[in-house]
């Protein structure tokens, strides 16, 4: 059924991928090997297509949480350090130093409970669905304050002029 699907399933990979054909297609593929060694397995809840159409979308959706943590390096700082190896400037490391800052600062602002299914993703690595059960409420309460924090908090520090070049 892949093959049946696969026009379909490409345009829907470049529209989770901002029609980047390059990142649609990895997406894509990680997918597809999702399903074919049994990682993602249909159930027959669903039509094949619409369940097809969520592992794509849920592959999309790890990828760019696995960039942007990598961007923002929030598993643990690392001093940056230039083409040739050497420490990077210390000015390139303060201004790494008060990005987290101010992306730890622009969290705190946000409700408490977006705050803790941020946190609970970003830093803890959880899936939404594991946030949910430990926060105690529903995949689809914690999906929407998921969407609804991180569109804020993107939005809070896009304004903020540090983080112009992410993109989310």
């Amino acid at each position: 059924q892949l093959e049946q699907f696969h026009p379909v399933s490409y345009g829907w990979a470049l529209s989770c991928c901002a029609h980047n054909p390059m990142e649609a297609e990895d997406i894509l593929q990680t997918a597809y090997l999702k399903v074919l060694d049994g990682r993602a397995r249909f159930d027959g809840r669903a039509a094949f297509k619409t369940w097809l159409f969520a592992v794509i979308r849920h592959t999309a959706a790890d990828e760019r949480r696995r960039r942007w943590l990598h961007w923002l390096r929030l598993d643990g700082y690392r001093q940056e350090r230039d083409d040739e190896g050497q420490p990077a400037a210390r000015g390139d490391a303060l201004e790494q130093t008060e990005r987290v800052q101010l992306f730890r600062e622009t969290l705190a602002k946000l409700p408490r409970r977006q705050q803790e299914v941020l946190h609970l993703v970003f830093y803890q690595d959880l899936t939404i669905e594991d946030a949910a059960g430990v926060m105690g409420v529903s995949r689809g309460s914690a999906r929407t304050h998921y969407a609804r924090g991180k569109q804020r908090l993107g939005d809070w520090l896009q304004q903020s002029g540090h983080f112009d070049e992410y993109r989310h």
